[in-house]
């Protein structure tokens, strides 16, 4: 068995869709970035690769390629998964954390934890997603970005 860690953070800007855990939450700001900019989904897939000593999704989905621009991260966590089945990996289970200010997470982690089981071929028990506001303290408080981390099991 490995364990993995992967960390994220975007920034929060006008004129972008929100896109956490694959939901599009309604909110006046979204994440600023290359793909559309999954904070939650781009932590699990680096705790993913980390695992496996196989880099990062900025490795594996390069910000210079214009093909991963705009970019679905449910897809390129379905990628990750994939490489990772390919040489003899499987994930156990998932542990992650959202840090946001606003909006308010719980209404959507339920399907956000829908989406990471079925892209992880996972039972849903198998895949925890909590949200923090950091009271008010940081960037994350200053409602500037939003940041996640994700722990990962893997096995072969």
């Amino acid at each position: 068995m490995r364990i993995g860690h992967g960390y994220d953070v975007h920034k929060l800007v006008e004129g972008r869709k929100l896109i956490v855990g694959g939901v599009e939450i309604p909110h006046s700001l979204g994440l600023l970035g290359h793909s559309d900019a999954d904070v939650l989904l781009h932590a699990v897939s680096d705790a993913l690769l980390g695992a496996a000593a196989m880099g990062d999704i900025g490795g594996m989905f390069p910000d210079t390629d214009e093909k991963f621009k705009d970019a679905d991260s449910l897809f390129l966590l379905k990628c990750v998964v994939e490489r990772l089945q390919e040489s003899g990996y499987y994930v156990v289970n998932i542990d992650s954390t959202i840090l946001a200010q606003k909006p308010k997470m719980k209404p959507y982690i339920n399907s956000m934890r829908e989406n990471i089981a079925k892209v992880c071929n996972l039972d849903i028990n198998d895949v925890s997603v909590k949200a923090t506001t950091e009271e008010g303290l940081g960037f994350t408080g200053r409602q500037e970005g939003i940041a996640a981390h994700a722990v990962v099991l893997i096995d072969n």
